[in-house]
């Protein structure tokens, strides 16, 4: 085959596309090439063709239809084809200046988590976050989570409530231990609730987090409590226990500690 004729292969990849979208080009008359072998059935393009397909692919980046693409590059007239270009080239930009845009807010999120990683790291794994006022129903006493407890964790809550003011409660779909004294409690966050006695609001405001296991959450609380008295000059009476479930039967603790609020 003469040197300025690409098969079907190299043609795709000079223009960047596949095969099948070359042949689908063929078929419906967008980009035909320039040769086809009677008896292989081959088809060959030429440097030509190879520029259409280019044409048709930038063309498309704008969201343009094949159909409107194959008339506007049948124009004869060209000014209509000047005008179709122009109209193309607009689209370009407001392209352009949406993925700006959206480029944009991505950075300021990035900056954000990458503020929130050095916070972290700079207290040694210990983070701030803050939390709206949160509303807890307490369960009965207990030590730690096991699996059991996790296939119905909300059975401890919905049996203390009477029929009429189940339907009065949803919970939030997590698992954790109330700590207070030395009294340790199952609780569900309510995200929908009816004044009843047992609610426990917890106040607004930052909490100090840190993930752990079973086996370091004693110091990992400890850790907690002196970077809220040293940093925050707070004094908290309870801890969270949240579970946070990282594959099936798997999970990790993250405790949270009441540091106070900013508005203070």
């Amino acid at each position: 085959m003469a040197e300025n004729f690409f098969s079907i292969g190299a043609a795709a990849e000079q223009a960047q596309m596949t095969r099948e979208t070359l042949r689908h080009y063929d078929r419906i008359g967008l980009v035909h090439p320039s040769r086809v072998d009677q008896h292989s059935k081959y088809r060959y393009y030429t440097a030509e063709d190879i520029v259409r397909l280019n044409t048709v692919h930038a063309l498309q980046q704008m969201d343009l239809p094949l159909q409107e693409i194959k008339r506007a590059l049948a124009y004869d007239d060209l000014e209509q084809l000047i005008a179709f270009l122009e109209r193309a080239e607009g689209k370009a930009d407001e392209k352009i200046a949406s993925l700006q845009s959206s480029k944009a807010k991505i950075r300021r999120a990035r900056a954000v988590y990458e503020e929130k990683l050095r916070a972290r790291q700079a207290l040694g794994g210990i983070f701030p976050q803050e939390f709206p006022q949160r509303v807890l129903m307490l369960a009965d006493p207990v030590e730690r989570v096991t699996a059991d407890s996790l296939w119905s964790y909300h059975r401890h809550f919905y049996r203390q409530l009477s029929e009429e003011q189940k339907a009065q409660f949803v919970f939030e779909d997590l698992a954790g231990v109330y700590r207070e004294g030395g009294s340790a409690r199952y609780f569900a966050v309510c995200t929908r609730y009816a004044e009843i006695d047992g609610l426990k609001f917890l106040p607004a405001g930052t909490y100090l987090c840190t993930d752990c296991t079973e086996e370091n959450r004693h110091e990992a609380l400890e850790q907690l409590l002196h970077a809220a008295r040293t940093e925050y000059r707070a004094q908290p009476a309870f801890s969270l226990q949240l579970v946070v479930l990282s594959g099936i039967l798997q999970w990790y603790y993250q405790l949270q500690v009441y540091a106070g609020d900013r508005a203070e």
